[in-house]
């Protein structure tokens, strides 16, 4: 029998497919299913900078500092009813949770800027989550902003959060930083345990009959696995801290796709929604067959066998392989 087991932030794990940040993690009794399907541990869903700001009553300054631009912003936002907790009712979530399962709970916090709300990450941890997962979920829209201005933002947040919990903390990357490996580089040196790659920017339709946009919840499609296979690959060997690949894993194959270019983790979260909590017993299970039949004996051996740090000249490895792509179209 294959050897599964992979470390992920300094947290000892059964596997490498963990449940990522969804409604899957609301309640107790489906944490307590996910730990019964195999999951090696389970992100939670994300308490938010905005839910915090409506607690305490900070939300005038969000939109006063310009982290929220419009004065009628609160139009946008759910009122504090509509989020599934209040932040202390998370905080307790997290506590529960804990006590409920034996594997690791990991909470996650998503927001744009320093602040109070920051401060939830040390209730957090004293609630006994095994590591906290930031998402900075922040799209660039006035032209104001440099690339360095959003750079510096994540950082801002990890630094702070860094200062105030001794657990593991993971940062949530996006696609669209122009110079990934050293901002990557940049956040393993100020203390990030695991970068996950890559955040998943929900996209806007727009009705053409009723002139509106019409916000969408797409989930991943196996072929959105692309793009984090090869930046993980890119990155891999650069930095020391953990990697973790979200987006487009629905099958065994692309568990082990990812632990080849060098992920310790793959996270899962839209192929449970789309069949149900089972469909991770049948992507472990069959990620062991797989291991097997192919006579790997460990996830460890495996990790990172796909990386460019096995090519002498990554770049030229990049450029060598988009031109051959290029010439071979139409040949195939």
């Amino acid at each position: 029998m294959a050897d599964t087991r992979t470390t992920y932030m300094g947290l000892e794990l059964n596997n490498p497919v963990v449940p990522s940040a969804s409604p899957l993690s609301r309640k107790l009794d489906d944490i307590k299913k996910l730990e019964d399907a195999g999951a090696p541990a389970v992100v939670l869903y994300s308490l938010f900078e905005e839910q915090i700001a409506l607690e305490s009553g900070e939300f005038s300054h969000l939109l006063s500092s310009g982290v929220l631009s419009l004065a009628d912003a609160t139009v946008y936002f759910p009122h504090q009813h509509d989020y599934p907790r209040d932040p202390e009712a998370y905080v307790e979530h997290v506590r529960q949770a804990k006590e409920a399962v034996d594997i690791p709970i990991i909470a996650s916090m998503n927001g744009t800027s320093k602040g109070g709300w920051l401060e939830y990450a040390s209730m957090i941890e004293e609630a006994g989550a095994d590591g906290l997962e930031l998402n900075v979920y922040f799209l660039p829209a006035a032209d104001t902003l440099l690339g360095m201005d959003v750079e510096n933002m994540y950082l801002d947040i990890l630094r702070s959060v860094r200062k105030i919990v001794e657990i593991p903390i993971a940062i949530k990357l996006s696609p669209f930083f122009s110079a990934l490996p050293n901002i990557a580089t940049q956040f393993d040196e100020a203390g990030a345990d695991a970068l996950v790659v890559f955040n998943r920017f929900y996209q806007a339709d727009i009705d053409v009959r009723t002139q509106e946009i019409l916000p969408r919840i797409s989930l991943s499609r196996p072929e959105d696995i692309l793009l984090p296979l090869r930046w993980i690959a890119i990155l891999y060997g650069q930095i020391s801290c953990s990697l973790a690949l979200t987006s487009g894993v629905h099958s065994a194959e692309a568990v082990l796709r990812a632990v080849m270019v060098g992920a310790d983790i793959a996270n899962v979260a839209s192929a449970l929604l789309m069949n149900s909590i089972e469909k991770l017993t049948q992507i472990i299970r069959e990620t062991e067959d797989l291991m097997d039949e192919l006579e790997i004996s460990s996830i460890q051996n495996l990790k990172g066998s796909l990386s460019l740090q096995n090519y002498v000249e990554p770049t030229a490895f990049e450029r060598a392989s988009y031109i051959k792509l290029l010439q071979s179209y139409g040949r195939i």
